[in-house]
């Protein structure tokens, strides 16, 4: 298998960061050079998507104020709301999930950056600087640095509850998750919903469309599904396998049970995936994107 940094190293991805970027700053700000960056291409593109959200909702709603303001902060305030961690500065931020809206862009709930971001509290701010230091060293950190740029954190729960977690297109590089009081569980889910973002970004940058006639069982959801989610979890979850498999050597207690037993769970899902993965592999046309995607399944089984 490639090494981890070579995984997620797809040059594709970053020429499709380079020329969105700059569409969407074209649109936002007509005619305007736009200014030197002070974040990765991948920030800015992450970044871009928020101000260009928030810009097209103050528009349609005919509010010049906050349109202006997005026309101001092409990062959508990004830099004022920041913390460091070791893959780069990241946007922490806890709303509220009753209150997040539902619209056209989404049919799952989720969240701009604006005017009014604050960021979250201190303990959370030390929970999610610790889950990326927890992915760095286990080798995720090029992951998480270009596709888990905006953390929006959701209800707290204990250890052992179902979490929720989960990504839109209309906003990469941002995930949305419930989280419980552990870094290790929270870098876990990170790299679950940063492997969503980066399959999205991977098959728009090798212009792979999927068909959506071709459908699989997916031992997940126990139920039939497109090739496109059935290829996404044959991703995400081997990843969290090969994380969970390296942090199990410096965990102890209740969470080294937790995910020992996610690990096991994991094992035995994913084998029942093996048949109809490399047939849905068939569906990816680029060679290059295919093989990643083998690489990663293949190694997940071996664990």
């Amino acid at each position: 298998m490639h090494t981890l940094a070579e995984l997620f190293d797809l040059p594709p991805i970053d020429r499709l960061y380079h020329e969105r970027t700059q569409r969407i700053r074209a649109v936002i700000r007509p005619g305007v050079q736009p200014p030197q960056p002070t974040t990765s291409t991948a920030a800015d593109y992450c970044l871009a998507h928020h101000a260009l959200e928030g810009a097209e909702a103050a528009a349609r709603a005919d509010d010049a104020a906050t349109f202006d303001w997005y026309v101001a902060h092409p990062d959508a305030g990004a830099t004022a709301v920041s913390i460091p961690t070791p893959v780069g500065t990241r946007v922490v931020v806890t709303p509220t999930l009753a209150d997040l809206p539902r619209s056209a862009i989404s049919e799952t709930p989720y969240y701009v950056l604006g005017p009014a971001t604050e960021t979250a509290e201190p303990h959370l701010c030390k929970l999610a600087a610790d889950a990326y230091t927890s992915a760095e060293r286990a080798g995720f950190g090029d992951l998480l640095a270009a596709h888990a740029v905006v953390l929006c954190l959701l209800r707290a729960k204990s250890l052992g509850e179902t979490l929720d977690s989960w990504t839109i297109s209309r906003l990469p590089g941002t995930v949305f998750m419930d989280h419980v009081d552990d870094p290790v569980v929270l870098a876990r889910d990170l790299i679950h919903e940063a492997g969503h973002n980066w399959l999205n970004d991977a098959l728009a940058a090798t212009g792979c469309k999927i068909s959506d006639t071709a459908r699989f069982h997916s031992p997940w959801k126990q139920t039939t599904r497109p090739a496109f989610g059935f290829l996404h979890a044959c991703w995400a979850f081997p990843l969290t396998m090969l994380f969970t498999a390296h942090a199990l050597t410096s965990t102890e207690g209740d969470v080294h049970q937790f995910l020992t037993a996610y690990l096991d769970q994991q094992r035995s899902l994913l084998a029942s995936t093996a048949p109809d993965h490399a047939r849905a592999l068939e569906l990816i046309s680029d060679d290059d994107l295919r093989h990643r995607l083998a690489a990663v399944h293949r190694e997940a089984l071996a664990l």
